[in-house]
């Protein structure tokens, strides 16, 4: 409905002659045109004001495509208010526009872990993260994940990668602590690799002084259970560790530890130690070839085990005139008696072959080993027997199990340690000289073994003048 006014301002109009009613509306026009139409430097000022945050879309462009251009559009939006409006476009632009959205949508991944639980199949996960047996399928034709994914197991992670339309793009699973599989979709199917971190080898130094016990000495200077371990082991010929250490001893080894992209992933080999006993000094080195030896290059590995199992104490040592327990008669014990939780492994105390082994009624369940013509080893009251008779033995070999079988008053293991016939006693009987280092290889082990103990030396130095 015209308002009063528009009719007053209308008849106006048309009172005025012709020519006044056409320069009036070539005024209005004008004025139009400068009102709602930017000058060319309003424009750019538009475009380069930061405060008004980013460029106009040009007609025929999508807002993908003046993003691309500028990347500042991302940061400062430009406000709806602001924008100028585009024309009608064609069904070919129109596509275009479609067809960038989607491509936005296929870049946004979603990430997301999946543990493998107890029954899992690859099929049983893939169903959980929403992925298609043809996934399975097509993923198990690649020859790694064929052999890794088919044997998955509980506690394990396996990593899936989809876009916003809900379809795989990435699996992550890790192979071990440092390789990852990695298999990725393409135009064409899947592909697959395997990335790996850089690995670091450092060298760590730990020593410490037995006041109480050597596990407890182990532990306060930082050591893992299965470096106590080793340590002993790696000493196992030269010390009793059970019987022979005294407060007052001390060691110090230099290690291996590893690391992968700079975190810590495990301890690796001990590279050189030294173990002060009662006064004497044992040294080692750890060899190319994975073996131990004293830093002048004899080897720690002799030709005998000291103890033959790892036990708590010495309920019964060597003794000529020993009272017998059971009976109270003077007879002598010809051995030593380690006492050990049942079911402790009883190891070959050489290389050898079993010569016998049987029951009776006094031994119980018993081991012979004839090592060469000098020596020969005897293991009595075991609760199982793990070799035959004729059977050929290494050193370490598991030959049975610690129990309480024959005429015994506990649980233990009877030890005999022959030399020519005659019984001597274990715990002290001189072992056979260990063997040198190649001589070919001497030259290269001396130099390793100067500067490791070196190495090892000047640790324990500056460790000394910091306390």
């Amino acid at each position: 409905m015209v308002s009063e006014s528009m009719v007053k301002v209308i008849t106006l109009l048309k009172l005025l002659p012709r020519l006044h009613q056409i320069i009036l509306s070539i005024l209005v026009v004008i004025t139009l045109i400068v009102l709602f139409i930017p000058t060319e430097d309003a424009q750019a000022s538009r475009s380069t004001n930061h405060s008004l945050s980013g460029t106009v879309t040009i007609a025929g462009q999508s807002d993908s495509d003046t993003q691309a251009q500028n990347p500042s559009v991302n940061a400062y939006p430009v406000p709806l208010a602001f924008r100028t409006p585009n024309p009608p476009m064609s069904n070919s632009l129109s596509s275009k526009s479609q067809s960038d959205e989607h491509v936005t949508t296929k870049a946004v991944e979603i990430s997301k872990q999946f543990t493998v639980r107890s029954g899992d199949t690859l099929a049983a996960l893939f169903k959980r993260a929403d992925l298609t047996p043809k996934d399975v399928y097509e993923i198990t034709q690649l020859p790694k994940a064929k052999k890794n994914l088919l044997k998955i197991m509980p506690g394990e992670e396996i990593e899936i990668v989809k876009n916003q339309a809900g379809e795989l793009t990435k699996l992550r699973y890790h192979l071990d602590a440092i390789s990852t599989l990695v298999i990725s979709k393409q135009e064409d199917g899947y592909s697959e690799n395997v990335t790996s971190k850089q690995v670091e080898n450092r060298t760590r130094f730990a020593n410490a002084t037995i006041n109480n016990n050597f596990w407890n000495a182990g532990v306060g200077a930082g050591l893992t259970p299965n470096q106590i371990m080793q340590l002993a082991t790696i000493f196992g010929w030269d010390i009793d560790f059970a019987l022979d250490l005294r407060e007052g001893d001390t060691f110090a080894i230099l290690f291996e530890e590893t690391y992968a992209d700079g975190v810590f992933l495990k301890n690796g080999n001990i590279l050189a130690a030294e173990f002060i006993n009662q006064g004497d000094r044992y040294t080692a080195v750890r060899y190319t070839d994975g073996n131990y030896y004293s830093d002048d290059g004899r080897s720690m590995r002799k030709a005998f085990l000291r103890s033959p199992v790892d036990f708590k104490y010495v309920s019964s040592s060597f003794n000529p005139r020993r009272l017998h327990p059971v009976t109270g008669q003077v007879k002598a014990h010809r051995g030593v008696d380690y006492v050990a939780a049942v079911g402790t492994p009883i190891k070959s105390a050489g290389d050898g072959r079993v010569i016998k082994s049987g029951y009776s009624q006094y031994n119980g369940n018993y081991v012979f080993i004839k090592h060469n013509d000098t020596y020969t080893t005897k293991y009595l009251h075991l609760k199982k027997r793990k070799v035959k008779q004729g059977q050929s033995v290494k050193q370490g070999q598991i030959i049975g199990t610690l129990g309480a079988t024959g005429r015994v008053t506990g649980a233990h293991l009877h030890y005999e340690f022959i030399v020519n016939g005659v019984h001597r006693n274990p715990r002290t009987v001189k072992l056979p000289q260990s063997q040198a280092i190649n001589s070919k290889e001497k030259p290269q082990f001396l130099a390793l073994s100067q500067q490791l103990m070196a190495q090892l030396e000047k640790n324990k130095q500056v460790q000394l003048a910091a306390q």
